[in-house]
């Protein structure tokens, strides 16, 4: 069961890597500051299992990058999670803006604030 699990990561991070080139670059500072959000997306790959199912369990490296990327980019983790590329990569909105929560990270975004912003970060997300 843990390598086909670890399959799954793994296939889910090179297909991330793989789609790096075709997806636009935007120069500019965004919700991720200066890091593409391919880039936070790709950081955020340990996390791909408990992103796509409710009952898996929170690696400790993803609740790592989590709590990072929460302290650091708090409105960067809703713009990764609303992305297309990680519709394309399986990740399931709903169920991954649930990690924080999941990983007992305290301080983090309630989700209601993630639901009223979504509309305006998933228009971020395309670009």
């Amino acid at each position: 069961m843990a390598s086909k699990t670890l399959f799954v990561v793994v296939t889910l991070f090179i297909y991330l890597l793989a789609s790096h080139s075709y997806i636009p670059k935007a120069d500019a500072a965004g919700e991720c500051g200066r890091m593409p959000i391919r880039s936070a997306a790709a950081s955020l790959s340990p996390c791909l299992s408990a992103a796509g199912n409710a009952r898996a369990k929170v690696p400790p490296t993803c609740c790592g990058k989590v709590g990072a990327l929460i302290r650091t980019a708090p409105k960067c983790l809703c713009v990764v999670l609303l992305s297309p590329l990680a519709k394309q990569a399986g990740i399931k909105p709903g169920i991954a803006i649930t990690i924080p929560k999941r990983c007992n990270i305290r301080n983090r975004p309630a989700t209601p604030s993630h639901e009223n912003q979504a509309p305006s970060l998933r228009a971020k997300a395309t670009l």
